[in-house]
């Protein structure tokens, strides 16, 4: 394989990882949140959309150089002379559909971790709304709870007090 063949198999690799990473439950939505705020990802992400964007022209570039090395490998017809010379085209058109295969996922899987990232920050959000919706809804119950207890008094003590009456009032 060519430098720049190994150099896209290694970043398809990379985006695997990070995909796996992402997808598996090691660390919470709130940890993600933070790595994605953090002054680190802050450096990167000032100029992360130009780097995703130009990473993906090249990538497109390759995959389009890897459609046109299948097309040229798989119209030719070989020599029947030799079968040294069919092995070869054959040879070559497996790579070409190797790089093409390497070339999309690596694209796809760049929609893939932009998609996650975007799921995550989501994901957290609506933890933290939740949160909020829980402890109102907690508070407007415990402040029921008071406004039905006092009731109940006040109507004990109506009670009381007729009853208090009614005895004072038969002497």
């Amino acid at each position: 394989m060519s430098l720049q063949w190994t150099f896209i198999a290694g970043y398809l690799y990379f985006e695997i990882a990070v995909v796996i990473i992402m997808i598996l439950p090691i660390f919470s939505p709130r940890r993600w949140h933070q790595f994605f705020r953090s002054r680190l990802f802050a450096m990167f992400q000032q100029h992360a959309a130009l780097y995703f964007y130009a990473f993906l022209g090249v990538l497109t570039l390759f995959l389009m150089d890897a459609i046109r090395e299948m097309r040229k490998y798989s119209n030719s017809e070989p020599l029947p002379s030799h079968l040294s010379t069919e092995m070869k085209g054959h040879v070559k058109l497996f790579r070409a559909q190797r790089n093409f295969y390497i070339t999309s996922f690596a694209i796809f899987l760049a929609f893939v971790i932009k998609r996650l990232v975007t799921m995550l920050i989501i994901q957290y959000e609506l933890e933290l709304k939740a949160e909020q919706i829980i402890k109102q809804a907690e508070d407007t119950v415990n402040q029921a709870k008071k406004a039905m207890l006092d009731n109940d008094m006040q109507v004990a003590e109506s009670q009381n007090y007729k009853e208090l009456k009614k005895s004072t009032g038969s002497y």
